[in-house]
């Protein structure tokens, strides 16, 4: 469940970065509208993809509450660091894209 986790906090802050607001916000320039879009469609891969670890690890039934139970924490981590913490939700993002693989060894 953690590399759904890490995929879905990822795909997220990638949806996230995609708005504009935000987008100065955490990275301090505006986006192209390549960028957004790339952006968006990279988010929405990564929020289908985390869905492969949770149906391996559980089956279908229990891994589709699983993986709506990970969506759900963690866009409820990514909405309570934006507003207090920015760049510690930008740093989370970057670690747990590095930690994907790591994810991946210990499953």
């Amino acid at each position: 469940m953690l590399l759904a986790l890490l995929l879905c906090y990822v795909g997220f802050t990638a949806l996230c970065l995609a708005m504009d607001r935000h987008h100065v916000e955490l990275l301090g320039r505006q986006s192209s509208p390549h960028r957004r879009q790339g952006l968006r469609l990279g988010g929405g891969l990564l929020l289908a993809l985390a869905l492969w670890p949770a149906v391996a690890s559980s089956g279908w039934g229990l891994g589709l509450v699983q993986w709506c139970a990970v969506l759900m924490l963690s866009a409820l981590l990514l909405v309570l660091l934006i507003p207090y913490r920015p760049r510690l939700a930008l740093s989370l993002a970057g670690l747990s894209l590095l930690a994907s693989p790591v994810a991946i060894l210990a499953q």
